[in-house]
């Protein structure tokens, strides 16, 4: 059996230091290689045209255009090419914004290499992941700011009860493995239901079915702390 082909990434940020940084990281896994560099949003998102990588690591402030709206670009215009957005700042709208957008991963720039690496190789195999500073708490925050507002056209798509309890536990944060000890149903099945879920919305992954558990109000914040509970 011949060697998996390493994942292909696009650096996005306007500092050189930290790109050139981040592009030392990524080579130095051979399960990685980076294979262009970008200095605003608007060369990520020429570049991600170009050269289709299966990840772009995407600063949020950048010149000519920011990370969120070359994030949502890329998303649009390549569903393959998945995106982990990276910042100082853990803010609730960049939190939701980088959702919203697509992007498949949230990540302070303090986080350690390799928690970095690991949350890259989660996101590259088809995954979503938040930093653990980037709670439910806080996509809640501005969900609720928000009441009021017209649901998005996903938020009314009608889920079945066991559809419903998969996604609420997605909301949560639980793994596929947790998710079928909490329900009493094989790996096989879970797994089965979030491909459905996936499907039914037309979300691009896991991330995107966090967003639709608050915005369909299924998931709602319950206090000061924040706190998952059915709809």
């Amino acid at each position: 059996m011949g060697e998996t082909a390493p994942v292909r990434i696009v650096v996005a940020d306007d500092q050189d230091l930290l790109r050139g940084s981040l592009r030392m990281l990524m080579d130095g896994d051979p399960r990685l290689t980076v294979v262009g560099e970008a200095r605003t949003g608007r060369e990520a998102v020429d570049l991600a045209a170009r050269l289709r990588p299966d990840l772009v690591l995407m600063d949020v402030r950048m010149p000519e255009m920011d990370g969120l709206a070359a994030t949502r670009e890329i998303c649009a215009a390549a569903p393959h090419t998945r995106v982990v957005v990276l910042t100082m700042f853990d803010l609730d709208d960049y939190v939701y914004g980088a959702l919203r957008a697509g992007a498949s991963g949230f990540l302070l720039k303090n986080t350690a290499p390799e928690e970095l690496l690991r949350a890259v190789h989660v996101v590259a195999d088809g995954q979503s992941l938040l930093a653990p500073e980037v709670t439910g708490r806080l996509i809640a925050h501005v969900v609720r700011e928000r009441a009021g507002t017209a649901p998005a056209a996903w938020a009314r798509t009608p889920l079945a009860p066991r559809e419903r309890e998969v996604v609420t536990l997605i909301a949560r944060g639980l793994s596929n493995a947790e998710i079928a000890d909490r329900l009493t149903l094989s790996r096989a099945t879970v797994k089965t239901y979030v491909s459905r879920l996936l499907a039914k919305l037309g979300a691009r992954d896991r991330a995107q079915l966090v967003v639709f558990a608050y915005e369909s109000g299924l998931v709602r914040a319950a206090g000061a702390g924040g706190d998952v509970l059915p709809g």
